[in-house]
């Protein structure tokens, strides 16, 4: 059964600018960022998703337990953060379509902070909020069969992946199939559902924006709630996504370094080149600019040069 939400000309109209903005974030070669910027980034999301939960750490905090430094702070927010960064290290692992893959992923979210992490909850659930039950989570013998259909849902639709992933969100969110966690996880599933589509997304910090304003979240799942269907929340999300890929292009929109334009490269895998060749990937740097960079990463040992002057070709190592 496909769960109930409408396409808005509002949603069409966020899907076209993401759309543009994910062209614009692959012309710029910013879909490969530098080693650098996906570490801050990551530590951004991991800081941004679990601060909305009540996590205390700072990112200068969770960059050193990043770098395998001790930290001084509450044991729990220590716990939530090293789960989560094991999460990211090894975010490939984990399979967006597959039912078992989302248990794993709660059960290593949540290892060590709940009792029977990684496994749907035997027990009703209310969300309150100022001693009033904002959400009453469907009965806990029907989790299973909401969640197989969830899935199944993900598998067969052909929806685009923009809107399945916002809708996966909400669904989840409204059945609470875990005790805990359900926040996190809903968060961390939407990115791999639009990281199998669009890589990008594995760099792209949206939680930072939901941290920012974490009461438009909940009331996008409060309308949602209200209206029975996903159709606000899947408008909210779409325009965190696309002012995060603004925020990324205005972060980026500055001119490549050296060490930017020469990992980039190296990952195209371009076993034999000539600076012709290196040219034609960045259009807009000048000659002298680009036998700088070859120069560089021939030092650097990227590749290795042969012949002189027009009958020099470069070999990558």
């Amino acid at each position: 059964m496909k769960p109930p939400y409408e396409i808005t000309s509002s949603i069409l109209t966020l899907i076209t600018s993401i759309s543009e903005k994910i062209g614009e974030v692959n012309a710029h070669l910013l879909n490969k960022p530098s080693p650098q910027l996906r570490k801050q980034n990551r530590i951004k999301t991991i800081h941004s998703s679990l601060q909305i939960e009540g996590n205390t750490l700072t990112e200068e905090q969770i960059t050193a337990l990043v770098d395998n430094k001790r930290v001084i702070g509450p044991q729990k927010d220590v716990l939530e953060v090293l789960n989560a960064i094991k999460i990211y290290e090894n975010i490939e692992e984990y399979k967006p379509t597959d039912e078992k893959s989302f248990l794993k992923t709660h059960q290593h979210l949540m290892q060590g902070l709940i009792e029977n992490s990684g496994k749907y909850r035997i027990q009703s659930v209310g969300i309150v909020k100022d001693s009033k039950v904002e959400h009453l989570a469907p009965p806990f013998k029907n989790v299973p069969y909401l969640m197989k259909d969830l899935f199944e849902y993900l598998k067969k639709s052909d929806e685009i992946e923009l809107i399945k992933s916002c809708v996966f969100h909400y669904e989840m969110e409204f059945i609470h199939p875990f005790m805990d966690g359900n926040g996190r996880i809903g968060r961390l599933w939407q990115t791999l559902i639009l990281m199998e589509k669009y890589p990008i997304f594995e760099f792209l910090p949206f939680e930072t924006l939901i941290s920012r304003d974490q009461e438009k979240y909940y009331q996008a799942l409060a309308e949602s709630d209200k209206s029975g269907k996903s159709t606000k929340f899947i408008e909210y999300m779409l325009e965190v996504i696309d002012n995060s890929l603004s925020e990324l292009l205005d972060f980026n929109n500055r001119t490549l370094t050296e060490k930017d334009r020469l990992s980039y490269f190296v990952s195209l895998k371009i076993h034999e080149f000539t600076r012709k060749d290196y040219m034609n990937v960045f259009k807009d740097i000048s000659t002298a600019t680009a036998s700088r960079d070859l120069k560089k990463g021939a030092e650097l040992g990227f590749f290795e040069k042969t012949g002189e002057k027009n009958k020099t070709r470069y070999r990558l190592k």
